[in-house]
């Protein structure tokens, strides 16, 4: 039994050994509603900081309010750190020419990367007037961002079907985007074959997995009925008497998150996307043990 432990550790050891040094990561955020909020969201970014993302990117909700309060988190960031943003933009609630006003607002604050999304409809019912490619064309003629573009390996919701959705990311794509990242999923073999549909389908950029650490069961259920993730039978069980357990709960999401982790960089992705829901501590933990280390600052 000793031997076999030993064997375990080693082979555990080995897995993160061929990880440690060899990804890259970046990390999503919200803009915050209330004062707490805001503190939790400031020190989440300073704790994640110095773990040297690629970038951070902050959502953008529907409405007028919640489109300040990123543009606002989005400036302070680039002002305020040395973190390279990504600012979300959607085209559901603003026309042609003041999504252009925002792009050039945000290319003379120093952003120069953006998550360019259709959005949510208010009633859907009602046919959008454009598309996140026409945003992407429409940012692309501002000026040259660099852009990244929503994608489902489960299928977007409204979609017709799997091959319609991938006509759809492809059209992104060819419109100039850069990047896709894709909805958080918890089956490895599904953004696999997402993965490989994606090159039969001619498209050459990359699919950066998103990554969502779970630390609420029930909140992760909501999230996937509304966005058509698949929660699979095994991570009921995962979750099963955890309730009011927050410490073994924090330590299983960890763990899972690491896994999904190791088993896609063996299979040759090298970028991760963290959805950190404003928290830091699972994130930074799981960065930690796969190798992806804290950048002092001696100077």
């Amino acid at each position: 039994m000793a031997f076999h432990h030993a064997q375990q550790l080693e082979s555990i050891n080995n897995n993160l050994l061929d990880i440690k040094g060899k990804i890259d990561v970046s990390f999503e955020f919200f803009p915050p509603n209330s004062e707490q909020m805001e503190k939790t969201l400031w020190n989440s970014i300073e704790r994640l900081t110095p773990l040297n993302p690629k970038f951070v990117s902050v959502t953008y909700g529907a409405g007028s309010g919640t489109r300040d309060r990123t543009h606002g988190v989005i400036k302070r960031i680039q002002h305020e750190t040395n973190l390279a943003t990504a600012a979300h933009l959607t085209c559901i609630d603003a026309n042609e020419e003041e999504l252009k006003a925002i792009a050039r607002d945000y290319w003379e604050h120093g952003v120069r990367h953006i998550v360019a999304l259709r959005g949510d409809l208010p009633n859907n019912s009602e046919k959008p007037h454009m598309y996140a490619s026409d945003l992407v064309k429409l940012l692309k003629s501002v000026n040259d961002f660099e852009i990244s573009v929503a994608a489902y390996p489960e299928v977007h919701p409204e979609a017709r079907n799997a091959q319609a959705d991938l006509i759809n990311l492809k059209r992104k794509i060819d419109a100039g985007a850069n990047r896709a990242i894709t909805q958080f999923f918890f089956d490895v073999e599904t953004y696999l074959r997402f993965r490989d549909r994606c090159v039969a389908a001619g498209i050459e950029a990359e699919i950066v997995p998103g990554i969502l650490p779970v630390t609420n069961f029930n909140t992760l259920k909501r999230f996937a009925g509304l966005t058509n993730v698949n929660v699979p039978n095994w991570l009921h069980d995962s979750f099963d008497g955890l309730e009011n357990d927050a410490t073994t709960r924090n330590l299983v999401g960890a763990s899972i998150a690491m896994d999904m982790v190791k088993v896609l960089s063996k299979e040759g992705v090298k970028d991760f996307h963290f959805y950190t829901l404003n928290r830091s501590e699972l994130t930074y933990a799981i960065c930690h043990l796969l190798g992806v280390r804290a950048q002092t600052n001696n100077g």
